[in-house]
């Protein structure tokens, strides 16, 4: 029986990850909530699947009974359920608003931070060495913006 729930929780979870590697939005959503309720499956069947003795000491006992419910695997698994469904709500939103923005659910066609170009970049396109040492050793030239930036340094110390 044990191997049917792993064999379950396995296909469970990979569909999960089947859906996520689409190229479509909702589709990769889907997978995430497939994913997350395959965890939240383990966790739970992790902890025992045929107690049914309730995890409570009766009175005048120091401990549980040996074949008592587990509360740690259903604690978790409940607290992985809320995380899995905060994340699921905020997956959605997002979706919502690239879908009113951009007008498309392929994530193939979300290139909008791409199309603006790299904020690391001066706007010419091209980096400024800035007199740093290129990679084969020699040192780079200046730029006049770097000479500029390296006379203010020094007149204002």
């Amino acid at each position: 029986m044990t191997f049917l729930y792993a064999a379950a929780i396995a296909a469970y979870t990979g569909c999960g990850l089947y859906l996520m590697l689409s190229r479509h939005v909702v589709r990769i959503i889907l997978g995430l909530a497939l994913l997350t309720n395959g965890a939240i499956f383990l966790i739970f069947f992790s902890g025992r699947i045929g107690s049914m003795v309730p995890a409570v000491i009766p009175l005048g006992d120091q401990q549980l009974a040996p074949d008592a419910a587990n509360s740690l695997p259903q604690a978790l698994a409940l607290t992985a359920i809320v995380i899995g469904f905060a994340l699921t709500a905020f997956a959605v939103a997002l979706l919502v608003a690239a879908y009113k923005r951009l007008d498309t659910l392929d994530a193939r066609e979300m290139t909008a931070a791409e199309d603006m170009g790299s904020p690391f970049l001066p706007p010419g396109g091209r980096p400024s060495t800035g007199g740093r040492p290129s990679n084969d050793g020699r040192s780079a030239e200046k730029t006049p913006e770097a000479e500029k930036k390296s006379d203010e340094v020094k007149t204002n110390g």
